[in-house]
């Protein structure tokens, strides 16, 4: 009964055509995958530094 109340909704709000099933998803390729991978260790990076940073001027000041 849930599944079909969540299938009403979906259909109500005309959302449920851009839903795409799994076979609808392709491989990335290699290369889109590592730079993915490093575009999120930059900003992991980045967001580690910033973070020290302002936890190290409130411990100061």
């Amino acid at each position: 009964m849930r599944l079909l109340a969540l299938e009403l909704i979906l259909s109500l709000l005309d959302v449920r055509g851009h839903i795409p099933r799994f076979d609808d998803f392709r491989p990335a390729p290699a290369g889109t995958a590592r730079a993915l991978a490093a575009a999120i260790a930059v900003f992991a990076v980045l967001s580690l530094a910033i973070w020290a940073t302002v936890w190290l001027a409130t411990r100061l000041f």
